[in-house]
C-alpha cells in the first residue's frame, strides 16, 4: 500500500515529491458519506460532508486527480456493498473508503459480528485488486447523538474491523477515538449526522490516517450557554417531535429511506475547485 506517500518533506528529497500516490478516490456508504447535514455554500441545496473535503485536499497539486462519491442516505451496510461495490471497482480506484453499519444498528436484531463480515468481503475484494481501502469504524459519541444508545454493539462492531484492517491491510478511520465529537456541536439538530464542523474534523482525521499534509486547521467553535434541565428536557421533547416521530413512523409505513435520493457523485470526475479555506462561508456555532 501506499501508506508513506504522504509523509511530508524531508532532508533531501525533491521539492516536487508527491503529497500521496493516490489519483482515484472512490467512497461507499450511507448519509455520513454523502455528506448530511453540511450544505454546500458553492452548490446551495446539496452537500459536502468530509468526503468532499478529502477529496479537495487531496486533488491540490494532481492535474489528474478524480473523485466518486457512491453513498447513498438511508442504507443499510448489506445494501451499501450489495449496490455500490460493482460500481465502485468499475471506477478503477486506487484509494477507496468503506462507510456503513450506521443504521443497522438503529435496529435491535443488529449483529456486529455477522456486520463485521459483510465488510471484510468487501475489503478483501479490493485489496484482491491492490486497491488501498480505508474503513471507518463507528463514533464514541456519548450522549450526543442516537446512535450513542448502542455504544455497547458499535464497540463490537469497531473491534471486529479493526482485525479486519489488521489482516487485509487496510486502514482505519478511527471516529471512535475522535473525543472531540462528543461536543453536541460536532452533531446536527438531528443528532444522527455530523454538523459542517464535525464533517471537517472528521475530514482532517483522514487525511491525517492517509498521513497527506492537509490545509484543514481545527475550529474553535463558540462557547455554548448554559442550559438547566428544564431546556435541557423541553431540547429532547422538540427533539423527539420533529426528528425521532417521523422516522418511526417511516419505518412503519415501509418508506423508503432514501428518499428517492441516489449518489451525488456516481462518476470518477476531476475536482476544479480548490478547498475552501477554513470559515470561509461557514458559521461555527
Amino acid at each position: 500500500m501506499g501508506l508513506e506517500a504522504g509523509s511530508g518533506s524531508g532532508i533531501g528529497e525533491p521539492a516536487s515529491a508527491p503529497r500521496h500516490p493516490w489519483r482515484r478516490f472512490v467512497v461507499m456508504g450511507d448519509s455520513f458519506t454523502e455528506g448530511l447535514d453540511d450544505p454546500d455554500p458553492r452548490s446551495p441545496g446539496e452537500y459536502r460532508g468530509w468526503a468532499d473535503r478529502v477529496a479537495e485536499e487531496l486533488s491540490v497539486g494532481v492535474h489528474d486527480f478524480a473523485y466518486a462519491n457512491l453513498a447513498v442516505r438511508g442504507k443499510l451496510l448489506r445494501e451499501v456493498v450489495e449496490g455500490q461495490l460493482g460500481p465502485a471497482l468499475a471506477l478503477k480506484p486506487d484509494l477507496v473508503s468503506i462507510q456503513a453499519g450506521g443504521n443497522d444498528m438503529l435496529h435491535p436484531g443488529a449483529d456486529p459480528d455477522k456486520l463485521a463480515a459483510i465488510v471484510e468481503r468487501a475489503v478483501q475484494t479490493f485489496r484482491f485488486q491492490g486497491v488501498d481501502v480505508l474503513i471507518f469504524v463507528g463514533p464514541d459519541s456519548g450522549r450526543s447523538t442516537v446512535m450513542g444508545q448502542f455504544r455497547t454493539k458499535i464497540a463490537v462492531f469497531n473491534e471486529n474491523l479493526r482485525g479486519i484492517a489488521e489482516h487485509n491491510d487496510a486502514l482505519i478511520a478511527d471516529l471512535w477515538a475522535m473525543t472531540e465529537l462528543h461536543d453536541q456541536r460536532m452533531w446536527s439538530p438531528d443528532r444522527l449526522h455530523p454538523s459542517s464542523m464535525g464533517h471537517h474534523a472528521v475530514a482532517a482525521m483522514v487525511l491525517e490516517t492517509l498521513n497527506v499534509p492537509h490545509s484543514l486547521e481545527p475550529l474553535s467553535p463558540k462557547p455554548l450557554p448554559e442550559k438547566g434541565w428544564r431546556k435541557a428536557r423541553a431540547g429532547d421533547i422538540l427533539w423527539a417531535r420533529e426528528y425521532l416521530m417521523p422516522w418511526v413512523m417511516r419505518g412503519i409505513r415501509h418508506e423508503d429511506p432514501t428518499g428517492g435520493f441516489g449518489a451525488k457523485r456516481p462518476a470518477a470526475e476531476p475536482l476544479y475547485d480548490r478547498p475552501l479555506e477554513s470559515g470561509t462561508g461557514e458559521t461555527w456555532q
